[in-house]
């Protein structure tokens, strides 16, 4: 192989995305809430662009001329004139906001509306805000109190505490939680420690196991007290596969007694931490309203109460305009001025485009819209780019992180995308309407006799539905619904297996 260095001339066709362009994708991205972030942001950073909340139909105010006798900022620097205290510095100071009405009179003297609606604001988000729950070490550290303790053993139920899971598990050995080289009596302290906690409320807290979890919430006295201890310590593996019968041999006990026990079983809970933990629950703000037309059709309108109308400063207009400020100043202005009028831009173009893509998205989900989620017609972003006229990416964009109010709910604008498959008519049906008959099938089955995947694909197939297998499969576990041996109800296979009378069988047994 021969390396060499030398210059090389090639010709290549390359796309490359101007900065505006960028920002224009950018912007079309954001959700509104993000979006009213950004529009501050650059509003902080930006002085020649302002906003207003007043209506943009109303004619603009006239900007009141400058005295054209007032010296300029670069005739009067600023001198320290100690002498007279800077009573000219001063009083200049003070009529800043008469020199530059536009700059200041909005933001020194706001109108009492806006200071009204400011505030209330900023009340509905005090009071929206949600509490910090008390987690469960905190509340496990407060029941200690209850017990007399020594400080060692308080000590060491406190570091187990603290090393529990999320699910209130303690997965870390006891061995771990002492020193290396601690005396054997530290194992016994952490035993004894161990439990104190798991005497504590919830019910099956610090359980290093399933197992182990489930037993310490029996108590005396419980229904099936004794079958549970006995199918939670041997069987849980044949209770999550529906052995009924393999516990059956095993046990002795009747399918009947064996149920019965399970619905018990159920009762307790798993995860006895989990309830402490703080759910995320996300603040969820529609981009576009779906409201149904006088002629019965369907209209996009976006939510534009949070967005504020943005401006450029006349003040920095006529500052550029004028030539009063010099060179560089005036570079500065017409550098800010261009930075404001493509975030104008790029958000009337945010605005056209995603009304444009969310109506021609509600054109073709009508069904959707009048029936419900059950008639959700097949539909790819390439459809609705072909259909508005941009890229995909475009619709890709415009449909992120979006949200759409319609009289069925909020959904993402990304639920109306769904592919499909071809029914026995030669018709396009969304995969969300096959998981639907899928469930109804399942719902409705013999449960003495569960469908297999190979049968649900046949009935499907009665239903003009044409799927694979491996389809249904897929399907069937990401609706989290258990396999055909999982779903077999054993209590009339229990009914027709009854010895007759005078014979002596398993099923008679406790």
């Amino acid at each position: 192989m021969r390396l060499s260095f030398g210059q090389e001339l090639r010709l290549v066709q390359k796309q490359v995305l101007a900065p505006r362009m960028i920002q224009s994708m950018e912007i079309l991205q954001l959700p509104i809430m993000a979006l009213q972030e950004r529009i501050e942001q650059e509003i902080q950073e930006n002085p020649v662009l302002d906003l207003t909340e007043e209506d943009a139909d109303l004619p603009e105010e006239p900007v009141e001329a400058e005295n054209p006798d007032a010296p300029s900022e670069e005739e009067r620097e600023l001198v320290v004139d100690e002498a007279k205290n800077n009573e000219d510095d001063f009083e200049r100071l003070l009529n800043m906001d008469e020199q530059f009405p536009d700059h200041f009179e909005e933001r020194s003297r706001p109108s009492s509306t806006r200071v009204e609606e400011e505030s209330a604001r900023k009340h509905d988000a005090m009071a929206n805000m949600v509490a910090r729950p008390q987690s469960l070490q905190d509340y496990l550290h407060d029941q200690l109190g209850w017990f007399n303790l020594s400080p060692e053993l308080r000590a060491m139920c406190d570091r187990i505490i603290y090393n529990l899971d999320a699910n209130g598990y303690l997965q870390s050995r006891l061995e771990d939680l002492i020193e290396p080289d601690a005396p054997p009596e530290q194992l016994t302290l952490a035993r004894q420690a161990l439990s104190i906690v798991q005497k504590l409320d919830p019910p099956g807290v610090a359980a290093r196991d399933l197992r182990e979890c489930l037993l310490l919430q029996l108590t005396p006295g419980m229904p099936h007290y004794e079958q549970l201890q006995t199918l939670i310590s041997n069987h849980l593996e044949d209770l999550e596969h529906n052995r009924l019968p393999a516990i059956e041999r095993k046990t002795g006990y009747s399918i009947a007694l064996i149920q019965q026990t399970r619905e018990e079983l159920r009762k307790l809970n798993p995860k006895p931490g989990a309830s402490f933990g703080e759910a995320f629950v996300p603040n969820v703000t529609p981009d576009v309203f779906v409201e149904l037309g006088d002629d019965g059709k369907y209209q996009v309108r976006l939510e534009d109460g949070r967005t504020p109308t943005l401006y450029i400063s006349p003040y920095y207009r006529k500052l550029l305009t004028t030539g009063e400020a010099n060179a560089e100043t005036r570079e500065y202005i017409k550098r800010k001025i261009n930075s404001a009028q493509w975030l104008i831009e790029s958000i009337e173009q945010r605005r056209n485009t995603l009304s444009r893509v969310a109506q021609a998205i509600v054109d073709h989900q009508t069904e959707f819209l009048d029936k419900g989620p059950e008639a959700i017609e097949p539909l790819k972003m390439q459809q609705i780019a072909d259909k508005v006229g941009v890229h995909v990416t475009t619709v890709s964009r415009a449909v992120d992180d979006k949200w759409i109010q319609t009289p069925r709910g909020i959904f993402p604008l990304k639920r109306f995308f769904c592919g499909g498959t071809v029914s026995a008519d030669g018709e396009e049906v969304a995969w969300d309407t096959v998981r639907l008959k899928l469930q109804e099938i399942i719902d409705n089955e013999n449960k003495q006799h569960p469908l297999s995947d190979d049968e649900l694909v046949k009935e499907l197939a009665k239903h003009g539905l044409t799927v694979a297998r491996r389809t249904v499969t897929k399907y069937r576990k990401a609706m989290n619904i258990a396999s055909s041996r999982q779903r077999r109800d054993w209590s009339a296979v229990e009914d027709s297996a009854q010895p007759v009378a005078g014979t002596n069988g398993k099923h008679e047994g406790n």
